[in-house]
C-alpha cells in the first residue's frame, strides 16, 4: 500500500515539471439572498445561502506507454437565516462540503486492456458534527487500487472507460472525546466514468459508478454489515448559458449499509457565476 502510494507520489512531481498536460478547471460561485423588515406581516425570514464548487482534471500522457490523470472536485456552501421573533442572523449552516482527489497511472500497452495504480483521497473542509469543535479535514477516506482498465469509447470529448481490480480502504475519524478511530477494509473494486457533451456541446454530462466489495474488515465494526456492497452514483450536469452564466445540477445515490440500510440521495440545482480557468 505504502509503496503504491509512493509510486504515485514520484510519477506526478516528475511529470509535473514536464509540458503540455491537458488541463481544465471550471469553478463556479452561486448565491441566493431575500430579506424582510422587522414590520413585514407573515412568517418568512430572510435567508443568505453561497455555494462554491470546481473541478479540475490534469492529464498526461507521459510516455508511449505511460498515462497519468488527476481529478479533484471542490464545493462548499454555507447557509445563513433569520429567527423569525428577533429578526437575528444564525450561525451559518453548512449546505455542502466535499473535497475529492484522484491520481490515476495507467500503463497504455497497447493491448485489450491497461494495467493501472489509483489513489484517492475524500474528506472534507469542516467537520461539524460536534457542536463543541470544529474539525479540519475530518473524517479522510483513504482508497488505493491496482487492476486493469479498458476504454471503451474516446472520440473528441466523449469519453467512457470502465476499471476492475484489487482496492484497500483507511478511514480515519478523528473525534473530539476518544482519540482517532480507524477502520481497514479490501476487496474488488469497479469503476465506470462517463463524460460526455449534449445539446451541440452546450451542455456536459459527467458520471462515475462505482461499486466496491469488502473482503475484510479491521476496525470496531458493531456487525457484519461491511460485508455488503458499497456503490456511489455521482451525475453533474453542467450547461453554460453565457461565457460567465451557468447552471449546475449534480445528483448523487449512495448506498452503504454501515451507514444506513437504505439508499441515500443528495441533489443541488445551481444557477451563478462561472469561470473556466484553464
Amino acid at each position: 500500500m505504502k509503496q503504491m502510494i509512493i509510486i504515485l507520489c514520484v510519477v506526478i512531481s516528475q511529470s509535473i515539471i514536464a509540458e503540455p498536460w491537458n488541463k481544465s478547471v471550471d469553478a463556479n460561485l452561486t448565491l441566493t439572498q431575500n430579506a424582510y423588515s422587522n414590520n413585514w406581516a407573515g412568517t418568512e425570514v430572510g435567508v443568505l445561502s453561497w455555494v462554491f464548487n470546481s473541478n479540475s482534471l490534469f492529464e498526461k500522457q507521459l510516455s508511449l506507454k505511460t498515462n497519468n490523470k488527476n481529478t479533484l472536485k471542490l464545493a462548499f456552501g454555507q447557509t445563513y437565516s433569520q429567527s423569525e421573533l428577533t429578526r437575528d442572523w444564525s450561525k451559518p449552516v453548512k449546505s455542502t462540503d466535499l473535497i475529492d482527489f484522484e491520481s490515476m497511472l495507467r500503463f497504455t500497452l497497447g493491448v485489450l486492456v491497461d494495467p493501472f495504480i489509483d489513489g484517492r483521497i475524500e474528506t472534507q473542509f469542516i467537520d461539524m458534527s460536534d457542536t463543541t469543535k470544529n474539525r479540519l479535514l475530518n473524517p479522510i477516506k483513504f482508497t488505493e487500487s491496482f487492476g486493469i482498465a479498458r476504454t471503451l469509447v474516446k472520440r473528441d470529448k466523449l469519453e467512457w472507460s470502465a476499471r476492475f481490480g484489487i482496492g484497500l480502504r483507511q478511514n480515519l475519524n478523528r473525534l473530539v472525546i476518544g482519540g482517532t478511530v480507524k477502520t481497514n477494509d479490501g476487496g474488488l473494486d469497479f469503476v465506470i466514468d462517463f463524460t460526455s457533451p449534449l445539446a451541440h456541446e452546450r451542455i456536459t454530462y459527467t458520471s462515475k459508478f462505482s461499486v466496491f466489495q469488502a473482503f475484510f474488515h479491521s476496525g470496531t465494526p458493531s456487525d457484519n454489515r461491511w460485508k455488503s456492497p458499497d456503490a456511489n452514483w455521482e451525475n453533474i450536469f453542467t450547461a453554460g448559458i453565457t461565457k460567465y452564466l451557468m447552471v449546475n445540477l449534480y445528483a448523487q445515490v449512495l448506498y452503504d449499509k454501515e451507514v444506513d440500510t437504505g439508499f441515500r440521495f443528495k441533489e443541488a440545482l445551481a444557477l451563478g457565476v462561472t469561470y473556466k480557468l484553464i
